[in-house]
C-alpha cells in the first residue's frame, strides 16, 4: 500500500503527518513510526501525526512519538496538523480539532502563524529550585543561569528517569530569563529521549513556570527555542492559568510518499 505524506516543523519541531481519514495506515506498528522517524534510516522526524475523522470537531489528531508510541498533548504538533488541516481545505483560518486531551480550538492569522487554545492548569508542585506542571504534557521546569552551559543529554535524562518520575518520566526543561518578556528554552522530551529544537507544552511549562517562580509578572512571554521562537499568553487568578495560547510558525517543509 502506498501513503503519502507531508512534513512540517514549528520553531524546528519537525513532524510527519498522513491524511488517513480513510484509516489505512497500521497505527499499532510501533516499529514502523519509530522507523519513518529515524533520521538515519527513515523520513526523520521528532513524531508522526495521523488526521482521522470523527464527529467531535473538524478532525481528530492521532501523535506518536519518535520512539513508535502514542503519546500525550504536542503542542507544536497540534499547530502542524491544524495547518496541513487547512491546506487539504478540511478547516478554515479558525476551528476545532479533537487532540488525545479533548476539544482544541485553534486559528490561523493573517501572517500564517498558528494559535492553540492549550489546557488550563490548575495544579503546580514546587520541587526544589524547580516546578512541575502538565501542560497536557507533565514537564518539570528548571531556571538556570546560563541554558547553552546545560548538558541536556545528561542532566535531561537523569531528571526524566529519577525521582519522583521514574517510568512515568517527565520531559524536561531549562529555562534561562533574558528579561521579563524573554526566556530561552531547551527541553529534554521524553519519547523522543533527547533534546528538540522546541517543544510546544515545554515552551507553555515554561512560561507558566517562570511565572509562578515570579521571574516575570507579565501574561504574555516570548519562549525562544534553539528552533525559534513560540509565544505564550495566559490569565492568572488565584493559583490557576487558565485561557493558555500557544502561537508560532508551523511551516510546510516537503512532501513524499512510501511504500508498505
Amino acid at each position: 500500500m502506498n501513503f503519502d505524506f507531508e512534513k512540517f516543523q514549528g520553531a524546528g519541531n519537525d513532524f510527519i503527518i498522513l491524511d488517513d481519514r480513510k484509516v489505512n495506515f497500521p497505527e499499532q506498528d510501533v516499529a514502523l513510526i519509530k522507523n519513518l522517524c529515524d533520521r538515519h534510516f527513515g523520513i526523520g522526524a521528532d513524531g508522526l501525526i495521523l488526521v482521522r475523522n470523527t464527529g467531535q470537531a473538524d478532525f481528530k489528531m492521532l501523535y506518536f512519538n519518535s520512539d513508535g508510541r502514542p503519546s500525550t498533548l504536542c503542542g507544536n504538533g497540534s499547530r502542524c496538523v491544524y495547518a496541513f488541516a487547512n491546506k487539504l481545505g478540511i478547516v478554515g483560518a479558525k476551528g476545532i480539532f479533537e487532540a488525545s486531551d479533548g476539544i482544541r480550538p485553534a486559528a490561523i492569522d493573517s501572517e500564517g502563524l498558528v494559535c492553540i487554545d492549550m489546557p488550563d492548569v490548575i495544579k503546580i508542585e514546587k520541587r526544589e529550585a524547580a516546578v512541575f506542571l502538565d501542560t497536557g504534557s507533565p514537564h518539570h521546569v528548571e531556571c538556570v543561569a546560563e541554558v547553552a552551559k546545560v548538558n541536556i543529554q545528561e542532566q535531561g535524562a537523569a531528571i526524566r528517569y529519577g525521582a519522583p518520575y521514574f517510568d512515568a518520566g517527565s520531559n524536561v526543561n531549562f529555562v534561562e530569563k533574558i528579561n521579563s518578556k524573554k526566556f530561552k528554552l531547551r527541553t529534554y522530551e521524553r519519547g523522543v529521549e533527547g533534546e528538540t529544537l522546541a517543544c510546544g507544552t515545554g515552551a507553555v511549562a515554561a512560561a507558566i513556570g517562570v511565572h509562578y517562580l515570579k521571574f516575570t509578572s507579565l501574561n504574555i512571554v516570548s519562549i525562544n527555542a534553539l528552533g525559534g521562537t513560540l509565544e505564550v499568553s495566559f490569565t492568572y487568578d488565584v493559583g490557576q492559568y487558565k485561557n493558555i495560547k500557544l502561537k508560532g510558525p508551523a511551516t510546510f517543509v516537503f512532501s513524499g510518499n512510501f511504500s508498505l
